[in-house]
């Protein structure tokens, strides 16, 4: 008998109750199954994909939707190895942090005096209802932006959709011109839609440094009286 055809069956059943009832469909959608039966060919023949399978919804799985409070959006995991965890920006513990993450942590010093940790992990941001969303959810190693165009943009967005659509406020962190064609898709009006300069080190100094997103971000969740978050990171 042939084998069954690759799909997200597992991979939807893990996912928090609330994301599968706001998103679940979105995996029965042609373009899913297709991305499905590539990345397994891909795997099949060798190419190393990151994140590791298990983890390719990994923000979906540490954040659930009702505890969404912000939303900071990546482009696509890191291509190194060792670096990519399912969660954008971050690496695990004792892997150094990338330039990029190294900046986020600067300007989180420099806005709300919050020294950066000795790691570069921010699962405990996601735990206190940080959404850290790439736009692509996989890439192939060595290849940064390689699969920005399989479909995963068309996933991210009903994501991002479904964090719009609660009535609940929440902030969106949108560093750099690829997050920030997000914008015109979200509610400011009743959302905090914060865009600024992306922190890598080509752009960082171009309006990251001194865009004060950390306390923007609790400054409007304070007001909107869902609780300022927590941004250490022990």
């Amino acid at each position: 008998m042939p084998s069954p055809a690759p799909s997200w069956h597992d991979a939807r059943a893990a996912l928090p109750a609330c994301w599968q009832a706001a998103i679940g469909d979105e995996f029965d959608a042609p373009y899913m199954i297709e991305l499905a039966a590539f990345l397994a060919a891909e795997r099949a023949a060798g190419r190393t994909i990151y994140p590791p399978a298990p983890l390719t919804f990994a923000a979906l799985a540490h954040t659930p939707l009702a505890e969404v409070r912000a939303v900071i959006l990546g482009q696509d995991p890191y291509h190194r190895p060792g670096q990519a965890m399912g969660l954008a920006f971050s690496v695990p513990r004792g892997v150094r942090p990338p330039p990029s993450l190294r900046n986020i942590l600067k300007e989180m010093q420099a806005d709300i005096g919050t020294p950066p940790p000795g790691h570069g992990c921010l699962t405990a941001w996601t735990e206190r209802g940080v959404l850290l969303l790439n736009a692509s959810l996989t890439v192939e190693e060595g290849r940064a932006g390689s699969h920005a165009r399989l479909g995963w943009h068309r996933f991210t967005d009903r994501i991002l959709a479904a964090v719009n659509a609660r009535p609940e406020p929440a902030a969106f962190v949108l560093w750099g011109n690829d997050a920030r064609q997000k914008a015109p898709m979200l509610d400011a009006a009743r959302h905090l839609v914060h865009v600024s300069g992306h922190p890598s080190p080509l752009a960082a100094h171009r309006g990251f440094f001194g865009s004060r997103p950390f306390s923007k971000v609790n400054a409007f969740l304070a007001a909107a009286g869902r609780g300022a978050i927590d941004w250490r990171l022990d």
